[in-house]
Order: structure tokens, then C-alpha cells, then sequence
């Protein structure tokens, strides 16, 4: 049975939308190949999370929850808190359902694509801990050059590792490391060609039931095949997040990749709202929104929506 996790203390934060998107890269005379890029440049966004309390312990224990309310309502919080943090270290496996319309050539195509993005951390020593977290795209779209038909299977993979301090510095949380970008698409519409390597950081507060800051990643091509477009992209994410104690929370961000091949942007807004509740033992986040191209190269879509379900696993 499933039931909503209510929080009864004012206190935690939940980040419902800090999560990827791919980086657009088209025009109306690409081949399905180039045409394919456009989603296939994935900025990556982690959502890595925070160390378990003890009262976050007790979201995992066989006890009924009806004996333990005070801390079934501050775990909701913590929790909540967790997800908002893109640097703490709870074992967490997101997976996110993206849709997007009005796109392609003639304006008419859509493309969907299911992010499997399991978030591992390790503890390095008593100061610094290691956040890794791998994004799997399996990738839907029809066809975005007329003719050219519809394409869907595995696309490219990115991984990044975020070494972060344990204790933030004047309030504010902090990682940097690399990224690596992996040509594991098992269609070339669906994938770039290209291994890529970059670096990766993220900056973040939390204060009164907000949760604000920024994400930036650069990814290069390091090698790869000769006929396709190498990658230079630059991806910046500002979010801002408000949570309520009953571990409602709303967020708005902006995920834009910057194509320095082709001085282009392309900068999606997105509105989501999440709820984290516990089905039997295991609590679950889910997250429901929408999203609008501000910006974006001819073929881009216009509109899209995000669906996600987050399983969280305790360390």
C-alpha cells in the first residue's frame, strides 16, 4: 500500500529536478546522424545525495510506521534534505522519463528517453568523500529529417566523480572532478561517435527550506569517429528549490548547453514538484513536470514533460 511521507517538523529540503537533459545540436540540412546529436551531448546533472541520520535509518526498519511517527516525519525531512543536496553520499537509483515535442525539421517529431542514473558514493577518508554517478539513456525519436525514419536503443553513456569535503566551507557544499563521456550508443542517430572527457563542479545552499545554486560542466571529444561532428560543449545549471515539511517540494531550473562548435544554445526551463512517500518499506520520490525551450537551434523541440521515480537504498 502506499502511503505519503509526512513530515512533523519544519525542517529538510527536497531538490526534485536536478537531473540531465541533452544538449540540442541540429539544423534543418544535418544527416539523422547530426540530427541525433542534438540530444546526445548529455550535460550531466547528479543528483547524489546525503549520508544517512539515524532517524533516516528508521525509513528502512521493519517497525510499523504507526510506532514510529516522530521519526518517520523527520526522515521524510531528511530525505527530502538529501535529495536536495547534489553532493551528499545516499545510495540513490533515479529513474527519469523525459518527453519531448514540436521538434525536427518539419516541427513535428518527438523524442523520449529513459535516464537510468544510479548515484554511488564512497568515503575516502574523514575529510573527502567520492560521489560517482553514471547516466544511461535509453533514447526513442522519430524521425527528425524526413525519410529518415525512427530510431531507438542504448544511447551514450557519461559518467562523473565528484570529490567533495565532508564539511562545508562558510555554508556552502561543493565538488568538482571529471567527466567521462562513453560512445555506447548501440545506433548512430542515438549517440555522438565520440569518447569525451571534461570536468564537472557543483556549488550549493541550504537555508530555511530552500535549496539554491549551480552545476557546470565542459565536455571535449578526446578521440573518436573522424566523420562526425566532434563535441565542445559547455552545460550550466542554476536551480532553486523550496521544500515544505511535508516533504513537498517545488523547483525551477534551467539546463542550457553552450555548443562552441556551432555558437549555439540551448536552454530548457523546467517547473517539477515531487513528493517522496513509502511504498510497504521503501521510500520512493516521485516527481511530475514541464518544460519550455527558451532557446534552441532550428529542429529543437519546444516543449517537453518529465516524469521520475527515485529509489532510495540506504549505505
Amino acid at each position: 500500500m502506499m502511503k505519503p511521507v509526512h513530515a512533523l517538523v519544519p525542517c529538510g529540503l527536497l531538490l526534485a529536478a536536478t537531473t540531465v537533459v541533452f544538449g540540442a545540436e541540429h539544423t534543418p540540412q544535418l544527416s539523422i546522424d547530426d540530427a541525433a546529436t542534438m540530444a546526445l551531448i548529455p550535460p550531466e546533472l547528479s543528483r547524489q545525495t546525503m549520508t544517512l541520520s539515524p532517524q533516516t535509518v528508521a525509513l528502512f526498519s521493519d517497525a510499523p510506521a504507526e510506532s514510529q511517527p516522530a521519526a518517520h516525519g523527520g526522515d521524510a525531512a531528511q530525505l527530502a534534505k538529501a535529495l536536495a543536496n547534489p553532493l551528499a553520499s545516499m545510495i540513490s537509483i533515479p529513474f527519469q522519463y523525459n518527453a519531448d515535442f514540436n521538434a525536427g525539421v518539419q516541427g513535428d517529431a518527438h523524442r523520449s528517453y529513459l535516464n537510468i542514473q544510479p548515484v554511488i558514493p564512497f568515503t575516502l577518508n574523514n575529510e573527502w568523500n567520492l560521489i560517482t554517478r553514471t547516466i544511461i539513456p535509453i533514447a526513442y525519436q522519430e524521425q527528425y529529417v524526413p525519410g529518415q525514419g525512427t530510431n531507438f536503443g542504448l544511447g551514450d553513456v557519461t559518467a562523473s566523480f565528484f570529490f567533495s569535503p565532508k564539511d562545508p566551507a562558510n555554508g556552502w557544499i561543493w565538488g568538482v572532478g571529471p567527466v567521462a563521456y562513453l560512445p555506447t550508443a548501440t545506433d548512430t542517430a542515438l549517440g555522438a561517435g565520440q569518447w569525451g572527457a571534461g570536468i564537472t563542479g557543483v556549488a550549493l545552499r541550504q537555508e530555511q527550506g530552500w535549496t539554491y545554486g549551480l552545476l557546470a560542466n565542459h565536455v571535449w571529444s578526446v578521440t573518436g569517429d573522424d566523420d562526425r561532428p566532434y563535441i565542445n560543449a559547455t552545460f550550466v545549471q542554476p536551480f532553486v528549490a523550496y521544500t515544505w515539511p511535508t516533504a513537498t517540494t517545488i523547483t525551477l531550473n534551467t539546463e542550457s548547453t553552450y555548443d562552441w562548435r556551432n555558437s549555439q544554445w540551448t536552454s530548457p526551463v523546467n517547473l517539477v514538484v515531487s513528493q517522496i512517500v513509502k511504498v510497504g518499506q521503501l521510500p520512493l520520490q516521485f516527481q511530475l513536470g514541464g518544460r519550455y525551450y527558451v532557446e534552441g537551434p532550428s529542429g529543437a523541440p519546444e516543449w517537453g514533460i518529465r516524469f521520475g521515480i527515485v529509489l532510495l537504498l540506504p549505505r
